[in-house]
């Protein structure tokens, strides 16, 4: 499933990412497991085909791949995640997401292009919502300019833009920008689909573990205005 749009981005040459991909595919394809692969596949919805690697074995093999390589320039960390992401199997676009979760202090706000095509094409939850949380976010949080983004990408009409935009302060705690927290929520809480109303509760029950107050009383006023799915999400920790 692929979302159009923009262009994607170019892919820079890179001499590690030429690196990388050879090891990668030769490591992951020899562990290979047809009939793992089938079940994953279900598992995830059909999003996309599975080599059948499980996740404890696919990052020791990561491992494996990496052992030994350069530190990424921002031009390897594109080459790499866009190159894995060419590929039809869904762990290499896990180890891209990795990848990109170890290097996101390497990459500057020019990246954020690379995560908005990585979140529209194959979008499911899986790499989306780690994208959000580890990558965007932490784009956000080196360059609060970029803040503008995550503005028109709360009401974009793709609903994975829309969900990154509201996870992408998951892990910001103390330093969540409360206002806008509850204003991309108030935003979205007419939204018909569960992706989005479950995004909204995350949002607010991750946020409720460093000020569940502001998190009870925001719901104390607004609550008639989100899904019951969604109130329910965000009250898990807290209580009613």
């Amino acid at each position: 499933m692929t979302v159009t749009g923009a262009a994607p981005p170019d892919v820079p040459r890179s001499a590690l990412a030429d690196a990388v991909l050879e090891r990668l595919t030769s490591v992951y394809a020899a562990a290979a497991d047809p009939g793992r692969a089938l079940s994953m596949r279900a598992y995830m919805k059909d999003v996309a085909p599975f080599l059948g690697i499980p996740t404890p074995d696919r990052r020791a093999l990561s491992r494996t791949v990496l052992t030994g390589t350069a530190r990424p320039a921002e031009a390897d960390c594109t080459a790499i995640a866009l190159r894995c992401w060419r590929l039809p199997e869904r762990e290499y676009h896990y180890f891209a997401v990795d990848y990109l979760r170890r290097h996101a202090a390497r990459c500057s706000s020019a990246f954020l292009p690379v995560v908005r095509h990585l979140v529209t094409t194959v979008p499911w939850w899986d790499t989306v919502d780690l994208l959000a949380a580890h990558v965007a976010g932490a784009l956000v949080a080196a360059d609060p300019a970029l803040t503008a983004d995550m503005d028109a990408w709360i009401t974009d009409d793709d609903l994975w833009v829309a969900r990154t935009a509201l996870l992408h302060q998951l892990r910001y705690k103390e330093r969540t920008d409360t206002e806008r927290l509850f204003g991309y929520c108030l935003l979205q809480s007419g939204h018909p689909d569960f992706f989005i109303r479950k995004a909204i509760g995350w949002s607010l029950r991750e946020y409720a573990k460093t000020d569940p107050g502001a998190v009870r009383d925001f719901l104390a006023r607004e609550r008639g205005r989100f899904a019951p799915l969604t109130v329910r999400e965000a009250l898990k920790n807290i209580g009613p």
